[in-house]
């Protein structure tokens, strides 16, 4: 069921825009939902957006629970925010925000497309320099999540 923005007058329309929210957060949010309940887990990410699509990229060990979701193939939810700090209103107090939200579904990737995915996410944290090797790829798994759909959102005083 698709829920209307309580405040659309906040919603963050040009693709260029949510992009740019994406590329000032540090961390994402992966959301599953297995029949142990909810399972949210902040993560390093490394994303191209283009075309009016965004795609992300994580990693994370073979094993575990995070690793276990992720090759279930289920959908999955990614969530990127940016606090700006709290202000009062004149009537209580609110939150400066930025955020993006979408829903997509995670590939495991092998060879070529694992190191292009460990490559985006070191750029993304400042270490576009740093040597990277195929030797990591048994150690390490890398998804890719194409955004089926997402939302931005802002709010300022």
């Amino acid at each position: 069921m698709d829920y209307p923005m309580r405040h659309p007058e906040r919603a963050i329309k040009d693709f260029a825009d949510q992009a740019n929210v994406l590329h000032r957060c540090n961390v994402i949010r992966l959301g599953f939902n297995d029949e142990n309940g909810p399972y949210v887990v902040p993560l390093s990410f490394g994303y191209e957006a283009a075309d009016g699509k965004i795609t992300i990229y994580v990693h994370g060990a073979p094993t575990g629970r995070k690793a276990g979701l992720l090759a279930m193939g289920g959908p999955v939810t990614v969530e990127a925010d940016l606090c700006h700090g709290f202000r009062e209103t004149g009537h209580g107090i609110t939150c400066e925000y930025e955020s993006l939200m979408g829903t997509g579904r995670a590939v495991l990737l092998t060879d070529a497309e694992a190191m292009h995915g460990l490559q985006l996410i070191i750029t993304h944290a400042g270490y576009a320099a740093f040597p990277l090797d195929k030797s990591v790829l048994p150690r390490v798994q890398v998804y890719r999540i194409d955004l089926i759909s997402f939302t931005g959102k802002r709010r300022t005083v």
